[in-house]
């Protein structure tokens, strides 16, 4: 009973800390979109982002400079793919379908999550998790009403499909990092993978040709004349630095599929503020596919958490009754 205990109180933890994350990342888009109105190119708001978090965050990269040794594969692999690879797939999405149709096809990450634990490592998943991934899916079809502006370039969605399957890489990262008799330490893996994704984006966005007058303003937010600094100090610190922390942290306490369902609560979350900072108003439709997505993600966080096992997973006997997943071999 005490195992169920500690099982339900790491499930709870991990759910808090997701949803920390989602509104935090659901933050970042409301944040960023008055510095690019006033001149900044999304790439250019995307280095600097991902940048000052790395400069924030590289006491801790030093602090764990052994892993760059131990676990290269691990953070070359987090920084590409969960840092830079979204960013840069789901911005050069935006420049050719519309922004709906991008995120909808984005936040099929859970739903390919699934499909990797299932299809390459071969696990079982919950059946919580897959229903709350179809209630999800399905209602961010409404959050972004999709058929509000259908127009398919091959190559938008393929990049959207790009950000996606990076998506998919922070999920499943997040979590390998916990396995083995030598766990990675989330704060390092974050730290090394920011500053390997800001020399990533570096070559992207060609900084060097950035108008810097933008950030000694001040930008519209809301009605008001708000410190560009100050959104840039949002985007740094709650949007990436917090956002990234708890999310990898909620991951290791849930499992990638069910953390990923939940990490669909950040369209919801984005969609909210910028009808209320923004004055992009919510319809019907929008409402009740809000309402269906945090239903989704309620189911499956009922999920039974991963367990940590003293022995290889393949080794040990599955509890009857229950459809446990530990990800990352």
């Amino acid at each position: 009973m005490r195992v169920s205990g500690d099982h339900s109180q790491q499930r709870n933890v991990g759910l808090g800390l997701a949803l920390l994350s989602a509104f935090a990342f659901g933050g970042s888009g409301v944040a960023a979109k008055p510095l690019i109105e006033a001149g900044l190119a999304p790439l250019e708001v995307t280095w600097l982002r991902v940048t000052g978090a790395a400069l924030v965050l590289l006491p801790l990269a030093w602090r764990h400079r052994g892993m760059l040794t131990r676990r290269p594969g691990l953070l070359v692999g987090f920084g590409l793919l969960a840092v830079a690879g979204v960013q840069a797939c789901y911005f050069a999405a935006l420049s050719r379908i519309p922004v709906g149709v991008a995120l909808l096809v984005e936040y099929f990450a859970p739903a390919l999550v699934l499909g990797w634990v299932r299809f390459v490592q071969r696990r079982p998943v919950s059946r919580a998790a897959a229903v709350g991934v179809v209630l999800a899916v399905g209602g961010l079809t409404c959050v972004v009403e999709v058929w509000s502006g259908l127009s398919f370039n091959p190559l938008g969605v393929l990049l959207a499909f790009g950000a996606a399957f990076c998506q998919v890489g922070y999920f499943v990262l997040s979590d390998h990092g916990s396995d083995g008799r030598d766990p990675a330490d989330p704060l390092g893996v974050i730290a090394h993978g920011l500053l390997i994704g800001a020399v990533a984006l570096t070559v992207v966005s060609r900084p060097w040709g950035m108008d810097w007058t933008v950030l000694a303003g001040h930008v519209g937010l809301a009605g008001a004349r708000v410190p560009a600094p100050a959104l840039l100090a949002w985007i740094v610190l709650v949007a990436t630095v917090l956002a990234y922390l708890t999310g990898v942290v909620s991951v290791r306490r849930l499992s990638p599929q069910v953390a990923g369902v939940v990490a669909c609560l950040e369209a919801v979350i984005a969609t909210v503020l910028a009808w209320v900072l923004l004055d992009e108003h919510l319809g019907v439709a929008q409402v009740v596919g809000g309402a269906v997505v945090l239903t989704g993600a309620l189911i499956a966080q009922t999920s039974t958490p991963k367990a940590a096992a003293a022995e290889p997973v393949a080794a040990s006997a599955p509890v009857e009754g229950e459809r446990e997943f530990t990800a990352g071999e």
